[in-house]
């Protein structure tokens, strides 16, 4: 039986036994996004309540990705792609946000600023987090410089991770297989008992994969298999000293060995492999009183990369190593029933160690923030930021966010700002271009949109337009200078409904912009769109199809290195879950498929195809 047929015969058998049980079907209780507290915001606002563009991915989706990675599951966002998300699961990821490219968008851990010193972009790695460690995330659009600082140019991703239960002890955990000797297990262990509440889990994931490259075309040679083996190691502790004090340690460590290849259409030796590390720990604290509360944020973070290549032909080790050490202390202030005051500071002193040198840069800020809200139908977000950098100087941030409910079920909402990135360590001291003059990168952000609730969110309807022009963007010439102007637009659409027993949610999303010597952007496709539909078949089972298509786009053709339009392709995902023993146990199904890859024959790199994961995942009380 071919793929097609199969993933056919799959779909009208679910449909049927849908339709059998539809009549005794019990609808899941939702949680009511408008009323979602956003963290993220450090105003802890809810979504009814902010101008911001925010998409929350709760728990309840989360955990029914347990067969996805969580580059596959912000790869089903708009306006998000994922560069690298659709090949071999080992290759590195980078986040395109809005048309931007690697490095404008802002990964938290917790609330807490991740970066890596010592990649060239200083952005996070993916894959080095497994999703059975989070609990939720939070997706802030557009530039959120002035509460963030560096870095948060096209938005923000607030991974906030699992922690401590209620009074007693609970053990939980996934254990799945799937296609290319792929096996994952997560096992963990939280509770809590008066004044102390604790979360420690741990998940190893390990796949023979498939080749990173592919052999061009007419070429007879076997590429071997590119996989890799990841372990994480999150724990969190709650610490209540009193009604008003609470402390709340971490320690995070995830270690992952990939084997790579040479390059596009090259293979590999068996002993090329990149091993990255990653290590943090700190705490979160806070003091609460009766109008407001303080809430100091400490993160000790070491990344390193060992690279072992034989590029060309002559062996070489690479071994790249950064720490980030991050204080931020801010004061939220309730300035009568409508207006809420934020003040905060933070510092972030950032260190490179290589071969011959191991430089440092820190960066200081002060920021602040008003919001005012529920003034009748008005809501508005004034804020501000002064950064000092010890290379480069000083510059500042600003937004402006007022929102408007019209009436209950429509919001008009807009925001002006300007948002930043620093200079990497890399670029002001490494060894290939570096270039101590470098000036911060810059933008103006524009954004206005219309978000529709009808029936208590039985349908919701979310259109956003946004600007974003950036100028002095570093570039490589014969070395780092600030010498791009870059310009983007765009709009996303997305609308969700719930009915009976069904939900569907979708988007579609447009970009384009220029970098200013082209008028296209590299792997970012004008168009996308993507559509999810679920059921609640009976009260333990649940299926789901996902669709998504990726428009024509342009990318380097890695034989001729000239940039060339790809046509476009189409992703399905279906998932399937049936729950046992009181919904304690529940197994699973998540298959994917990538229906049109002709693409790789032009940029050189591997995708899976048909790929699926199976397993069972257990919260045992």
């Amino acid at each position: 039986m071919n793929k097609k047929r199969m993933l056919t015969v799959a779909s009208l058998g679910l449909a049927q036994l849908m339709i059998g049980q539809m009549a005794n079907a019990q609808t899941q209780d939702s949680l009511q996004l408008k009323d979602v507290v956003i963290s993220a915001t450090k105003n802890d606002q809810k979504q009814s309540q902010t101008g911001k563009v925010v998409t929350i991915i709760s728990r309840e989706v989360l955990e029914r990705s347990n067969g996805k990675s969580l580059p596959d599951l912000l790869n089903e966002q708009a306006g998000i792609i994922i560069s690298g998300g659709n090949s071999n699961q080992g290759k590195d990821k980078s986040i395109f946000f809005r048309g931007s490219a690697s490095g404008y968008t802002l990964v938290l851990i917790d609330g807490i600023v991740q970066n890596d010193p010592s990649s060239i972009s200083g952005t996070f790695d993916l894959r080095l987090f497994s999703i059975d460690q989070i609990d939720h995330i939070e997706i802030l659009r557009g530039g959120q410089s002035t509460i963030y600082g560096s870095d948060a140019v096209a938005g923000v991703i607030n991974i906030v991770t699992k922690k401590g239960g209620p009074k007693g002890n609970t053990i939980y955990g996934v254990a799945s297989a799937g296609s290319f000797e792929t096996y994952k297990g997560t096992i963990g262990l939280n509770g809590g008992v008066e004044g102390f509440s604790y979360n420690i889990n741990y998940t190893h994931f390990k796949t023979d994969g498939i080749s990173e490259a592919i052999a061009p075309v007419g070429s007879a040679a076997m590429f071997d298999k590119d996989g890799f083996k990841t372990d994480g190691l999150n724990a969190n502790f709650g610490i209540k000293l009193d009604k008003h004090f609470s402390v709340n340690p971490f320690l995070r460590y995830f270690y992952g060995n990939y084997k790579i290849d040479e390059d596009a259409f090259t293979d590999g030796l068996p002993t090329n492999k990149s091993i990255l590390k990653q290590f943090s720990a700190g705490f979160n604290s806070e003091y609460k009183f009766s109008t407001g509360k303080i809430t100091l944020n400490y993160s000790n973070e070491s990344n390193s990369n060992d690279v072992k290549s034989s590029y060309a032909g002559f062996p070489s080790n690479f071994l790249n190593f950064g720490r980030l050490n991050v204080v931020d202390l801010f004061y939220n202030q309730k300035l009568g029933s409508k207006l809420d005051l934020l003040v905060g500071i933070d510092n972030r002193k950032m260190k490179l160690v290589t071969d011959t040198k191991n430089p440092t840069t820190n960066i200081f800020a002060a920021y602040g923030s008003l919001f005012l809200h529920d003034l009748s139908i008005f809501n508005l977000e004034v804020g501000g930021r002064y950064n000092k950098h010890d290379q480069y100087g000083e510059n500042y941030t600003y937004s402006v966010t007022p929102s408007i409910n019209i009436i209950k079920e429509v919001k008009l909402f807009g925001t002006v700002s300007t948002a930043f990135k620093v200079p990497t360590l890399n670029m002001l001291f490494g060894q290939y271009g570096a270039n101590l003059d470098l000036k911060p990168e810059k933008s103006q952000n524009y954004e206005a949109g219309v978000n529709l609730n009808i029936d208590e969110e039985a349908f919701t309807l979310r259109i956003t337009g946004f600007k974003r022009d950036l100028t002095d963007a570093i570039v490589y010439t014969t070395g780092y200078i600030n010498q791009g102007n870059q310009k983007y637009k765009g709009f996303e659409v997305e609308p969700a409904a719930k009915f009976s027993v069904f939900n569907i949610n979708g988007y579609y999303a447009f970009v384009e912009g220029n970098t200013g010597t082209t008028n296209f952007l590299i792997r970012r496709p004008k168009h996308t769109f993507g559509i999810n539909a679920g059921a609640q078949a009976t009260s333990n089972l649940y299926a789901s199809v996902n669709f998504r298509y990726f428009g024509k786009r342009f990318d380097t053709n890695f034989i001729s290195y000239l940039d060339e339009e790809m046509p476009s392709y189409n992703l399905l995902n279906a998932y399937v879950e049936y729950a046992l023993a009181k919904k304690r146990v529940k197994v699973f199904f998540d298959a994917k498929n990538i229906l049109n890859k002709k693409y790789t024959e032009i940029i050189g790199y591997n995708t899976p195809g048909f790929n699926f994961n199976t397993g069972v995942s257990f919260n045992i009380r």
